[in-house]
């Protein structure tokens, strides 16, 4: 069942993104703190942005979600402003910090071209009970509904699934750095 996001799926939220935050496989054995990624690629969407989460839940409770930032830009001066400054206290820049607190120190900024055709972008996650079920389409969907004009996603070089996954939704490849940028307009 797709339903929209509550808080007290939040754990669970975290979780997924754990369980699927390396190229959507386990992320466990990277981070000494497993609420970090969740702190980075979850939280500041359900916070600033609730309207635009949803979530997958079958017997077992819930096994996917899909998030998403209306305003990448107005999203990142949120960011900037609301939330980054707590984590960068409790998650200090360390010469030997990981990639996600780097990310939490140095956030990336959207391309302003990006922004004029695709403003809005999202995270989708599954775990593995869920895959192939169609729910990552149902939830994807379920929030493009809600987004006005274009939306954006990142996905690393070596997630062929992932890329898979959006190309089949209708996105397609508009920049290829060090992730690839897939786009869909509205």
């Amino acid at each position: 069942m797709i339903r929209a996001y509550r808080p007290a799926d939040l754990d669970a939220l975290y979780d997924i993104c754990l369980d699927t935050g390396n190229g959507g496989k386990g992320a466990r054995h990277l981070f000494d703190d497993p609420r970090l990624l969740g702190h980075a690629y979850v939280g500041p969407y359900v916070a600033f942005e609730p309207d635009l989460a949803f979530v997958v839940e079958d017997d077992e409770g819930v096994c996917g979600y899909a998030i998403a930032a209306s305003d990448s830009e107005a999203f990142e001066d949120r960011c900037d402003r609301d939330w980054w400054p707590d984590l960068r206290v409790r998650y200090p820049l360390r010469p030997d910090a990981n990639r996600v607190v780097q990310h939490i120190h140095h956030p990336a900024k959207v391309d302003p071209t990006l922004v004029k055709d695709y403003p809005a972008h999202m995270h989708a996650n599954l775990l593995p009970r869920a895959k192939g079920k169609g729910f990552g389409g149902k939830l994807v969907r379920t929030v493009l509904e809600r987004l006005e004009k274009g939306v954006h996603v990142h996905v690393r070089h070596h997630n062929t699934h992932g890329i898979g996954f959006w190309e089949h939704l209708g996105f397609r490849v508009i920049d290829s750095a060090d992730k690839l940028v897939l786009g869909l307009r509205l």
